[in-house]
């Protein structure tokens, strides 16, 4: 599968001038951590990527597994940016809970996943991502990277982990067919849930190929301005998408 593969030192660049947008900090190492580390293949940044995702996880995008919806906690939101590199099966991310409360629960490893399954149905967790934390009364956040084999503590009919045969790349063949969600103990079934949506690497929509498809991208220094683009779009969609979201409640 052709994709587009932007630098990790443009993404660098990008971040700085998306400030509070985007608030990835590639400037060394990265680790997340959980009381489940043990499944958690932790992997420092890589020097690029082939797509990026947005999720705007809402409440009422919360459905029951029969596909009715679920109770919701009008409060709760949940922010998820995500990069892949599908050629390292790698997967990085920042995630941001807001107005979620209480502890999580999930028979999964985490409570954090990305599930396979179209909106409104749910569908099997492929990813388990260590759970958001809070520092005070700020909002639960959690970064960093993760590589395949991914496994998630949860098994089919079969005995096999639903982490199985997954690899990021599958959701660069179709990321509206991925949500991103969260349990907790009151909310079982999820407090908040989203489809992951794609947002532009460089300006243009990558991990399906496209018009600038297998066209690698190196610019560093002062001339990684391409990059900054590139994140400062990624930023400035998650806003629009945020206020969109914020003038409907």
């Amino acid at each position: 599968m052709a994709t587009q593969t932007i630098r990790r030192r443009t993404v660098m660049g990008g971040c700085v001038a998306a400030g509070a947008a985007v608030s990835l900090m590639l400037a060394g190492p990265a680790h997340a951590h959980t009381d489940h580390g043990d499944h958690v293949n932790e992997v420092d940044w890589p020097e690029d990527f082939t797509s990026a995702y947005s999720a705007m996880a809402v409440p009422d995008e919360v459905v029951v597994p029969e596909g009715e919806p679920s109770p919701i906690d009008e409060d709760a939101t949940g922010d998820f940016m995500l990069w892949l590199n599908s050629e390292l099966d790698v997967i990085c991310y920042e995630i941001a809970l807001e107005g979620v409360t209480g502890n999580y629960e999930s028979p999964a490893f985490t409570a954090t996943h990305i599930h396979e399954g179209p909106t409104g149905e749910a569908g099997p967790p492929r990813v388990a991502f260590p759970d958001p934390q809070s520092e005070g009364d700020g909002p639960r956040t959690s970064s960093g990277c993760m590589e395949g084999p991914f496994v998630t503590g949860v098994e089919d009919d079969d005995g096999n982990d639903h982490g199985d045969w997954f690899t990021v790349s599958q959701i660069e063949d179709d990321p509206t067919a991925f949500y991103a969600d969260v349990h907790t103990e009151e909310y079982l079934d999820g407090v908040v849930r989203g489809q992951l949506t794609q947002v532009p690497l460089d300006g243009v929509e990558t991990g399906g190929g496209g018009e600038t498809a297998q066209q690698g991208i190196a610019i560093a220094g002062p001339a990684a301005g391409v990059g900054a683009v590139a994140l400062l779009a990624a930023g400035a969609y998650v806003l629009i998408m945020r206020r969109s979201r914020n003038q409907q409640v």
